[in-house]
This record gives structure tokens, sequence and C-alpha cells, in this order.
């Protein structure tokens, strides 16, 4: 109802023009015909597109400049909305935008009222004062469950307890034309409406989310026990497992914004966001910061735009924004050479992550805190910044248990995981997992199966980071001890201390 109130009030303020940017066009036109027909006065409501023209009498057919004519020529005594399909396609020709802006200043003393109806948001900036953008957002968890009542009551239903709030929740963040495509692919498919059409309605939002060109949907594949050591950062995240609930809700609790996983390479940041979207069974949603950035004038903020209502959509969601330090490199210099894009870029996301009251937990990383600027890192944005630093022995146990489960899960207590946890030290998990899948491929090589000698000998032809890149691993541990973040292993504290007390022999 937020959209029928909002555009009530806008007609009744005498909005000359507003510019509704939906790809949902029968849903748009259906819900201002219910506040037309509804308001005081009554409204006469007319529509135009370029190849039928005004759907009463065909006028300005062909012709957008005939149809804003016809507009400014209606009876002024009678209150009317006149609604433009596709009327943005014109809105760059110099006859038509002077023609808007004349048009503008006549509507103010009148009681009619423009609506350009769009799948696309595309005002030219010398319209932009005499056009107000009104948006529709999918239809919400009560509409979706208001059409799903309609629908059961010509299908065979076969949902299970819990099934259709369920599917209500899979079917969030799409359009309702969407939706009734795919409860009816379900239907098609299935012969009934069962929990199968849950897996379709998540189908639908990858679809969905592919077409942006912005954002990922990620199968949330790994699990927490995936996740080795980080006992700090996964208590964390367990108490706050229950907190996008109703109850969450009555108990008073806001919805978590989300944290910030600062380390070393390979340490299991990435998986750990993944690794949250599945402890809340919750969608993963992927953020490319790269692919924010676009060539045209205004294209990148446009993009920016549609992330933040796509993933608002989703929730509840978790998006996962990797190396969000790279977003940031060279922003001050930057500004030269894009006319300060990227930095209205960043800063509308860093005001949406702030200001946002929406589930949408985000859950970035960052290895370097070098480029990050200090309001990235102020309470606000983040609930928490955590560190994640090298591996301590126990975890490496942990990490080898996890890894060597998954390749040989009969074999496990043939290695000597103790030994290999020892010899490790200074190895990240992403180099221990690395130096496994070099074992295997010897021993296949061999026609044999791989030993706990394979991987200490894979171990020692890897040079780990933690030695190419002692200087900045050593700087990161130094920021995190002082205070700056929290740690996410209660083993990081001593693992930092050794390095600094023995230098290279500790690593």
């Amino acid at each position: 109802m937020v959209f029928e109130s909002e555009l009530d009030l806008m007609i009744r303020s005498r909005y000359p023009i507003i510019y509704i940017p939906s790809p949902e066009e029968g849903r748009a036109e259906l819900l201002i015909e219910q506040v037309v027909s509804s308001s005081t006065p009554p409204r006469e409501l007319y529509t135009w597109d370029y190849v039928d023209g005004f759907t009463d009498k065909g006028a300005g057919r062909g012709n957008p400049i005939q149809a804003l004519i016809e507009i400014e020529n209606a009876r002024s005594d009678v209150p009317a909305v006149f609604i433009l399909r596709d009327f943005h396609r014109f809105l760059d020709d110099i006859q038509v935008s002077r023609k808007v802006r004349n048009l503008s200043r006549h509507l103010r003393t009148t009681r009619k009222t423009v609506v350009i109806l769009s799948p696309i948001l595309k005002i030219p900036a010398d319209l932009a004062e005499d056009i107000s953008v009104l948006d529709l957002a999918p239809p919400t968890a009560e509409e979706i469950d208001a059409e799903l009542d309609l629908f059961l009551q010509q299908v065979r239903v076969d949902l299970q307890s819990g099934g259709r709030d369920a599917l209500v929740k899979a079917s969030q963040g799409l359009m309702m034309s969407r939706i009734k495509l795919g409860l009816a692919r379900a239907v098609a498919h299935y012969g009934r409406l069962d929990e199968n059409a849950i897996k379709i309605m998540l189908e639908e939002k990858k679809q969905r989310i592919r077409r942006t060109q912005v954002l990922e949907f990620w199968p949330a594949t790994e699990t927490i026990d995936d996740v080795g050591g980080l006992d700090l950062l996964k208590a964390w995240l367990e108490q706050r497992a229950a907190a996008f609930t109703p109850q969450a809700r009555d108990y008073g609790l806001p919805y978590p914004k989300g944290i910030l996983l600062v380390g070393i390479q390979g340490t299991g940041k990435s998986l750990s966001a993944k690794a949250t979207a599945s402890l809340w069974q919750l969608p993963l949603l992927r953020l490319d910061m790269g692919r924010l950035m676009g060539g045209l004038v205004g294209e990148s903020e446009a993009r920016t735009r549609e992330m933040v209502r796509i993933a608002e959509a989703m929730a509840p969601c978790v998006l996962f924004i990797d190396e969000l330090d790279k977003g940031f490199a060279g922003l001050s210099t930057s500004g030269a050479s894009d006319s300060g894009t990227t930095a209205r870029v960043l800063s509308t996301i860093l005001t949406w992550m702030e200001e946002k009251d929406t589930p949408v937990f985000i859950a970035a990383t960052a290895n370097s805190i070098d480029r990050l600027p200090p309001e990235v890192l102020r309470k606000g944005r983040f609930d928490e910044v955590f560190f994640i630093d090298l591996p301590s022995e126990r975890e490496r146990y942990e990490i080898f248990e996890v890894h060597l489960s998954r390749v040989r899960p009969n074999r496990v207590r043939d290695f000597d995981i103790p030994q290999l946890a020892f010899q490790s030290e200074g190895y990240s998990g992403s180099e221990i997992e690395q130096a496994i899948y070099e074992a295997m491929h010897v021993a296949f090589h061999e026609r044999r199966e791989f030993t706990s000698g394979d991987i200490l000998q894979a171990l020692s032809q890897i040079i780990p980071l933690s030695k190419t890149a002692q200087a900045r691993i050593q700087q990161l541990q130094e920021w995190a001890g002082t205070g700056h973040c929290r740690l996410a292993s209660s083993d990081a504290r001593q693992t930092s201390l050794m390095g600094q007390l023995f230098g290279d022999s500790s690593l």
C-alpha cells in the first residue's frame, strides 16, 4: 500500500509528471487504476503508447509530440491521469524535451497528471527538475500470499507444514508476473503445487539476478563445518542465527547489518562469508564492485541503485562483497579520470550500508586496511570487524581434517594429521588445500593412494605467503593487536605474538 498511498498523495499535490520505472507494466497500470478510481474527486484515466496512440481514440499514434499536445489541450476542468508507456525513448529528443518542460509548467495549474511508465529509469539532466520518480517495489509477502490464495483455488496442492511460508519467502524479490509464471511452471511440470515449486522460484530468482549483470546468485554449498578454526567468529555468527525471525523483532532486536573480515589471503574469509548464508539459511548474493562501473554518463549510479533495489527485494539475504579494499583502490586520484563517479558510487553504498533498515546482511572481505577509508571501519556500517590471522596448529589440524574428509572420507585415520599440522606452520588454509591436491596429483600419476608423506613433500615445495609477504602480514597483525577489531580465533593473539617474537623462525 505504500506505492498507492504515495502515488495518490503526489497526484493530489499536483505533481505534473511522475516517472515509474518498473518492468511490471500490467501490475503498475492496475495499481494506478485503483488509485485513480478511488480518488476524490474522481479522475479520468487515459493510456498512450507509440503503436496505438491513446486507447480511447487513437490520437497521437506514432507521434509523441502530438500525444503531449493532446494532454495539453484536454479539458482543464476535468481531473485526469495520462499514462505514457515507454516514453523514456523520446525524452532525449530536443523537441520532445522542450515540450515536456512547457507541459510541466502548464500542468501545475491544472488537475491533470502525466505518468511515464517505463521498464528502466532514464531521465535527461535537463528534465530532472520537471519529473518526479516513484519506485514500484516488488510485491510484499502479504501481496504474494494473497496471490497464492487465488492460485491455490485452481490447482492440486500438496504442500507440507510450513511449505506455504517457505514458498512465499522463496518468491520474495520477484515481480508478480514472474511469480505467476513460476507457479504455473511448477504445476505444469509436477501436476501439483508442492515443495518442488520452491526450487523453481529460487531458479527464477537466479535468472532475474543474472539479468542485472551486477549481482550473482551463489548457491550456499559451504557450511560452517567446512570452516576450520575461527571459533570466535563462528560463535558470533551462531548467536545471530535467529536474528532475522519475527521473534527477534518482538524482542526488540534490530536486523544485523554485517561484518567485515580483514586478514591474510587464503585464510578463509570468503569461505566464512559463504558459510554465513548456509548457517542462517538465507540466499547468498555476490557483488562484484567492478561491475558497478559503467562507461556511459549516469550508468554507474543507475547500476548502484539497481543493486540496492534488488538486494533489498531479495531480503532477508546475505550480500557478499569480496575484496572491498580493491573497490577503494586509487580513490584519491580516480576523480580526475572519471569525474568523481567512483567516489559517488562508493559514497552511495556506504550511506546505504549505514541507513538501511532491511534485512540485508553484508559480509565483506578485505586483504589490506591501507586502502580502506576510516569511515568504512567505524561502527554503524558493520556490526563488527574481524581479523583472520594465519591458522594456529590446532586450527591447521581442523583444516586438514576438513579437506581430507572431503576427498578421502573413509581414510582420514590413515593420515598423520598431528604431524601435518605441526609441519605446516605459517601456511594458510588455501595453501594447505593446494598441498593436498598436489599430493593427490603425484600419487594419481604413480597409480597409488596419496599419503601423509606426499602432503609433506608438497608443502616443502610451496613457498607460503607468510614468507613472501611477511612485512604486510606483520603490519596486519600489529593493527589487529592494537584493538582496532575483534579476533576471529582465540588462538590468533598467541599466533601473532609468536610472529613478533621469533620473526622468520616462527613462520
